[in-house]
């Protein structure tokens, strides 16, 4: 176990790319992460760390979860901005427990696994709790949930509901914030005391601010307030809204998150300290200078978050050889890395890695008009303060009317294609403006059989934005396309801006774009 003392403001983000709503638990020396991944499968995914500064991936809760219509992209619904948000992750008599709300079944989900690798059991809660955290206490169990009036209900023992003449009560409420009340709850039971932690807004302004309160009992009345105020040198953009967790040598901070543009929502690391029983982040208006850092691992090495990927080998032979633990997946004979989702729920048959050949195959088995409708389409979360994406498209199997390419997914998206059309090739820049599809270059290029297309990303400010380029591949240099893509967070979709890989045909089905070589730099 080493102790290293890190300076704060060299830390934050600590993980510079889209994981909103964190909660964290420690178990042993060991940390773990749960984060919204709203409409993206696998979803649910959770990291782990031996210091709370450096993360990888663990495991993704789910890789199916209804089989809705909406999430599986059929009869023209979809559920952008809406799947898992805000879990909640426990661990408890020997077992990991990990509940969310949907907000396009309006189901609360619980899973439970032996391991954080899972298999994850599922089953539901009866109810929709929205931003809900549980608490296990002795032999009793809870959860908390609300916005801008935060209630208690207490559950049965097997977690499916109400339990029968159990407690239920209005924990605290908030009813002059017309910005942004009371939500996000994170509950606890530490010293024989309840805490919630929650964020709001200012009342006056849109800035989130963290929250406590704290009640020596479950009957008794919550006191507290403001903790933490702060938009850490960031346009005004509040740092709030995450779990709490201590360290093996006694120390405690608390992993929050900040709106960050087009990027996303990226997480904080602060410090919580304590004076008696009421919790502090900043002292007499001011965070500390530097945080003591307890590393059970100094000599590991982590696993990207983001990543290149020449499709030779799967996940799963990745981490072996590694030596990582692997969960068991559906997705297992596609051989996904961890870092790559797609869209929506995928139908798997269609895709495929040739390793010899060191391709990625996307297949067609329906027709599709628009961009953010097609399945399959697989991504990557765009990394501060920019990150480029480039990747080579092989066109032969293509029909006409295919598109195949590479896009920034979002509400307002954009993406660069090649279309398979009488004439020969087509290179194709659509991009979405106002709600509509606006064509913004189509260039003849001939039939050659792979194209090589490339996005650059700026996503340090509210507003970043997107240039696109692309050659053929005898070529040295890529040729800028003259259109860049303001690319910015928006609620539609609630979450950051993706790199994204993508094939439809809008004419015949059956055509199969290949993908190799894509390469994913920050710089």
């Amino acid at each position: 176990m080493i102790r290293e003392k890190v300076s704060l403001g060299t830390i934050n983000p600590v993980i510079p790319t889209d994981y909103p709503d964190p909660d964290v638990i420690r178990v042993g020396d060991t940390y773990y992460l749960a984060s919204t991944t709203m409409h993206f499968f696998p979803g649910c995914e959770i990291l782990k760390s031996h210091d709370l500064l450096h993360w990888e991936h663990a495991s993704y809760v789910y890789d199916r979860l209804d089989d809705t219509p909406g999430q599986c992209l059929k009869n023209d619904e979809n559920i952008y901005g809406k799947g898992m948000w805000a879990p909640c992750l426990r661990f408890h008599n020997g077992s990991y427990y990990l509940s969310f709300c949907a907000n396009d079944t309006h189901k609360t989900y619980l899973y439970k696994a032996s391991s954080i690798y899972g298999p994850w059991k599922k089953q539901y809660i009866e109810g929709f709790y929205h931003d809900a955290s549980i608490l296990f206490d002795d032999d009793r169990v809870f959860i908390a949930y609300g916005n801008r009036e935060i209630k208690l209900v207490e559950l049965d023992n097997d977690l499916k509901g109400p339990k029968k003449g159990g407690l239920q009560r209005t924990l605290v409420k908030e009813e002059n914030n017309n910005v942004l009340a009371y939500e996000g709850c994170h509950f606890y039971k530490i010293n024989d005391k309840y805490y919630l932690f929650l964020i709001h807004s200012l009342p006056d302004r849109w800035m989130r601010t963290q929250n406590y309160f704290v009640s020596s009992s479950l009957e008794g009345e919550f006191h507290g307030g403001e903790i933490f105020c702060d938009d850490m040198g960031y346009f005004g953009q509040g740092v709030a809204q995450g779990g709490i967790v201590d360290t093996p040598d006694g120390h405690w901070f608390t992993m929050l998150f900040q709106d960050r543009g087009g990027v996303g929502r990226t997480p904080f690391l602060l410090p919580l300290r304590w004076k008696g029983a009421v919790p502090f982040i900043e002292e007499n208006g001011k965070l500390p200078a530097e945080i003591e850092i307890c590393n059970s691992i100094p000599d590991y090495e982590y696993m990207s978050l983001t990543g290149s990927d020449d499709f030779s080998e799967g996940s799963k032979a990745s981490d072996k050889a590694d030596g990582r633990k692997t969960e068991s997946s559906e997705f297992d004979s596609f051989g996904m890395r961890s870092f790559w989702q797609f869209n929506h729920q995928p139908e798997i048959s269609l895709v495929k890695q040739d390793v010899k050949k060191k391709r990625l195959l996307i297949k067609t088995d329906r027709l599709c008009d628009k961009f953010d409708k097609a399945i399959n389409t697989l991504t990557q979360r765009m990394t501060l303060p920019r990150s480029r994406a480039s990747v080579i498209v092989n066109v032969e199997g293509l029909k006409i009317g295919d598109r195949a390419g590479l896009g920034v997914l979002c509400e307002e998206y954009c993406y660069l294609a090649i279309e398979k059309t009488e004439k020969g090739n087509e290179l194709l820049l659509i991009s979405k403006e106002n709600g509509e599809e606006v064509e913004k270059l189509r260039e003849t290029l001939g039939n050659e059989k792979a194209y090589s297309l490339r996005i650059d990303a700026n996503t340090f400010a509210l507003v970043g934005n997107a240039t696109i380029f692309w050659k053929r591949l005898p070529e040295k240099e890529f040729k800028p396309v003259p259109f860049s893509k303001s690319l910015q967070f928006t609620l539609a979709h609630f979450v950051g801006c993706r790199f994204a890989l993508f094939m439809f045909s809008t004419k015949e089905s059956g055509g199969t774009a290949e993908f190799s070589d894509f390469k994913y730099e920050i710089y």
